[in-house]
């Protein structure tokens, strides 16, 4: 995976992770993981808007579909548990997941850090991959993402700790060509609009032009995102501002940057981040002139 395209899965990955005013008092920190949920089956059932599988299918041009590496990414919530002094408030955290193709089998552990208690549910389920040719010199490739953890109860909270968070795939063709989704050329319009996407929607990642990766992201992208030259850093909001969230960062009391600062690791890490900004490197987040 190029550094173009891992910047934007890993905006994808952590969008919404923790957001503005970045404490885990705020209600919005207290109802996380909004999007590419994948949740055990058995809590889909009684809650469908909870999908239990997510689905993704793009057109490859020419090529063998048997070359299309499939890579599957999602986070783990691993809940935190902290004594007083710990520097941290107890909440949940998340890692990340890398899958290939295959059995998703991952054991249920924790593991102590000082006055820190990590622990993270096992999980259960299934990647898998097909293709099929749809005219020629063009294959439907799919990928299927099915969560089988064995689940008993109706605490959502409780099934987002069984759930896959954030799922997403990255499909790379080391031959051929993917056909843009969002305005396929004339002659696979049909075989596009056919194509089933359930909890995702696949985009053209990578520089402008390139069209040998797919991201089947959860959020609606254009073809070729691209992250700000600009930013400095995650903030966990692609939708936002940098610079508005900047400001409001540096805006903050002492009292709510030491919560912001016990919030999770990933919100120190911004907090000193914004703190040691230069002069120069605000002025940047002020915007800028593109041409179309």
């Amino acid at each position: 995976m190029t550094d173009a395209v891992r910047a934007i899965a890993d905006a994808v990955l952590y969008e919404g992770y923790v957001l503005w005013p970045y404490r885990s008092s705020a209600l919005k920190n207290q109802r996380r993981w909004t999007f590419g949920g994948v949740f055990p089956e058995a809590h889909s059932a009684l809650h469908p808007d909870d999908r239990c599988a997510m689905r993704a299918e793009c057109l490859l041009e020419g090529g063998d579909p048997a070359g299309v590496e499939v890579t599957v990414r999602f986070l783990h919530v691993v809940r935190r548990e902290a004594r007083e002094g710990a520097g941290y408030d107890s909440w949940d955290e998340a890692t990340e997941r890398e899958l290939a193709p295959g059995p998703i089998d991952i054991p249920a552990g924790c593991e102590r850090d000082g006055a820190i208690m990590r622990s993270w549910e096992a999980l259960a389920g299934a990647i898998d991959v097909h293709a099929e040719p749809v005219g020629r010199g063009v294959t439907r490739v799919s990928v299927e993402v099915v969560n089988r953890t064995p689940w008993r109860g109706d605490d959502r909270e409780q099934a987002l700790r069984r759930a896959f968070c954030s799922t997403h795939a990255v499909l790379r063709a080391r031959e051929g060509a993917f056909a843009s989704l969002t305005d396929p050329p004339e002659h696979l319009r049909t075989a596009a609009a056919e194509c089933r996407n359930e909890g995702v929607w696949p985009v053209l990642v990578g520089e402008p032009g390139a069209r040998d990766t797919v991201l089947a992201s959860p959020l609606i992208l254009e073809d070729h995102p691209q992250v700000a030259p600009e930013s400095q850093g995650d903030l966990f909001d692609g939708g936002e501002i940098d610079q508005m969230l900047v400001l409001n960062i540096l805006a903050l009391t002492d009292e709510e940057r030491e919560a912001m600062r016990a919030a999770d690791p990933r919100t120190r890490e911004i907090l000193e981040r914004t703190e040691a900004l230069t002069p120069e490197q605000l002025m940047r987040l002020h915007g800028r002139l593109t041409a179309r």
